[in-house]
């Protein structure tokens, strides 16, 4: 088991910035039934995880091509995004999932010039929809996209083959699989909630929360 992803897993959850509930499931806006919620700007609140997410994201970047500017993904990944750029003294930008209706009508916050290597920061993939809108505003842009890194990722079939598709490489600190296997070692989740949060990312969308009789 990665050590880093562990870690990670097991602070996102005793800050709650990760939430499972089998039992009472939140609703994502497609519909989608999900018992996890993760909101990973509440790191941002914990000055220790806070730092040690950034060195991690430090670290990840090895894994990509040679890259400089750091684009973060309106609006979760902007401070995470932020905080690498800061570290690896780069540049920064983000994107938004349009353009503005206003003034400049920029979908593009900061400026990237042609030609110009840029690693996207995405706090959380699920569908991955938001960050392969990033890409390609990057890509039109001028930009080349060297890859998306985010925190945590639940791993879904359709995310990873959407990401391929685009020709575009993936990583994150963190999975949905490490998380289920700390949660339940450490007492966050049953053995039954396991089973159960394990159906989910099979078919998310066909999914039903457990009956307790």
């Amino acid at each position: 088991m990665n050590d880093i992803a562990t870690k990670i897993a097991q602070w996102l959850l005793q800050i709650k910035a990760i939430e499972l509930r089998p039992q009472n499931p939140f609703t994502w806006s497609s519909g989608i039934l999900s018992p996890i919620y993760c909101d990973n700007r509440i790191t941002l609140s914990y000055p220790v995880i806070r730092k040690a997410l950034v060195q991690a994201l430090v670290e990840a970047s090895k894994n990509f091509d040679n890259f400089d500017l750091v684009a973060g993904v309106a609006t979760a990944g902007i401070p995470h995004g932020t905080l690498l750029a800061s570290e690896l003294d780069l540049p920064f930008a983000y994107i938004r999932d349009k353009a503005k209706g206003h003034g400049q009508k920029n979908q593009v916050e900061g400026r990237i010039e042609p030609g110009q290597k840029v690693l996207v920061i995405e706090d959380l993939i699920s569908t991955g929809g938001s960050s392969l809108t990033a890409v390609e505003a990057i890509r039109k842009h001028g930009g080349e996209v060297v890859g998306v890194l985010a925190i945590f990722s639940y791993g879904f079939e359709d995310t990873l083959k959407a990401f391929e598709q685009a020709n575009c490489q993936l990583q994150a600190l963190s999975n949905y699989e490490t998380l289920l296997r700390v949660a339940v070692s450490q007492g966050f989740i049953t053995e039954a909630d396991f089973i159960a949060l394990d159906e989910w990312k099979i078919t998310p969308d066909q999914w039903k929360p457990q009956v307790l009789v």
